[in-house]
């Protein structure tokens, strides 16, 4: 094959004269009224269908991990955090229940964009069956498990490859947006959950004190190449006429290295999230680090059941909010101190609505929303 590709430059057709060198006058026979893509792309589509199935084998076992951890922290008390500041009270279960259901989401993509991938095509030269006959194609595709491209030029249409790869990138998303979170949490002055690190593991060269992120923080690099591949599998869409090579150079390298980087990249996280360090006792430290402010909505509801308007309301509780913010004065006792809050709520059901246990109350709701 490798003396005749240094002839044709072809390697379809270098591997089809070898093939017939060893069939002798059979050999005639061997691509009988096909082109090349029938055999190429139907034989690409074998590959991403038995690739599909070893990632979706993947998804399944990280949502294994991500389900029991969901359920292990189900309440374990948290803050949540939007645009990076203290909001509410949540729990770290929450927090996964949330990644479960978006993976369970990425794997019902992974199986649509199996099945797209998952046809083939024996149509020949411009997709006309004009020197292979349709029944061929159906013979041909059930034998090898495949649907079939119901209309095709001379190439199974690309759009269906784009699905493929765009999947896969945005698995890819995912994984960096659990990462981040990851990474996130890992900071010095957060350190609520801190990926594995190993006895003799270093982290630093130069600074022997140092536990980085580096496993989330490949995961977050890695999502970036395959949104670059989904990039390229999107421009292979548009070919001209009945076709042309210009998606195949790009394909050799696409296909092969997407699925690898995705495979990797869910087996990592996997491993990440089975050995995940969570610390309930700086989630409570740094729940409890804004004077309890967390609690300023339910006061913000109790002043309006008392008759207040929103905006009255919302005017008392956020003058006292911004003093505890710069005074570094618990909120609760600030508001114990102003008239305008004590003349509408007594002390005991002022100091009622500072209950932790409230931001609970639902969450096993979600869990059973999920199956969890």
């Amino acid at each position: 094959m490798n003396e005749y590709l240094a002839i044709t430059h072809h390697d379809v057709t270098a591997f089809l004269r070898s093939v017939a060198d060893s069939l002798g006058e059979e050999g005639r026979y061997v691509h009988f009224g096909l082109t090349s893509s029938d055999v190429w792309d139907t034989a690409t589509a074998l590959q991403l269908r038995d690739a599909s199935d070893i990632l979706i084998a993947d998804i399944d076992g990280l949502l294994a991990v991500l389900e029991r951890q969901a359920r292990a922290h189900r309440d374990t008390l948290c803050v949540g955090r939007t645009h990076g500041v203290h909001a509410e009270p949540t729990t770290f279960g929450l927090k996964l229940a949330v990644w479960v259901d978006e993976m369970r989401r990425n794997r019902a993509r992974m199986v649509a964009a199996r099945d797209a991938v998952a046809v083939g095509a024996i149509s020949g030269t411009v997709g006309t069956h004009a020197s292979v006959p349709p029944r061929v194609e159906e013979l041909v595709c059930e034998k090898l498990g495949l649907g079939i491209e119901a209309a095709s030029t001379q190439v199974i249409q690309r759009d269906r490859h784009a699905q493929f790869v765009t999947t896969l990138a945005l698995i890819g998303a995912s994984l960096e947006k659990f990462a981040t979170e990851i990474r996130a949490l890992q900071k010095t002055e957060v350190r609520e959950a801190e990926e594995p690190f190993d006895e003799g593991q270093t982290g630093s060269s130069a600074m022997p004190h140092k536990r980085n992120p580096e496993l989330c923080e490949r995961i977050t690099g890695l999502a970036r190449v395959l949104r670059g591949y989904a990039v390229t599998a999107m421009e292979n869409v548009a070919l001209w006429h009945e076709r042309d090579i210009s998606h195949s150079s790009t394909e050799r390298i696409v296909f092969p290295d997407a699925t690898l980087v995705l495979d990797y990249m869910l087996n990592l996280f996997t491993g990440i999230m089975e050995r995940l360090r969570v610390y309930p006792e700086h989630m409570r430290e740094n729940l409890e680090r804004s004077y309890g402010l967390v609690f300023s909505q339910r006061v913000l509801l109790a002043l309006i059941e008392t008759g207040l308007s929103r905006q009255e309301a919302y005017a008392i509780v956020q003058r006292n909010a911004m003093r505890a913010w710069n005074e570094r004065v618990p909120f609760l006792e600030l508001l114990l101190a102003d008239p305008e809050v004590t003349s509408r709520l007594p002390e005991a059901e002022l100091r009622g609505l500072f209950d932790y246990g409230y931001y609970l109350k639902n969450i096993g709701a979600t869990f059973e929303r999920l199956g969890l």
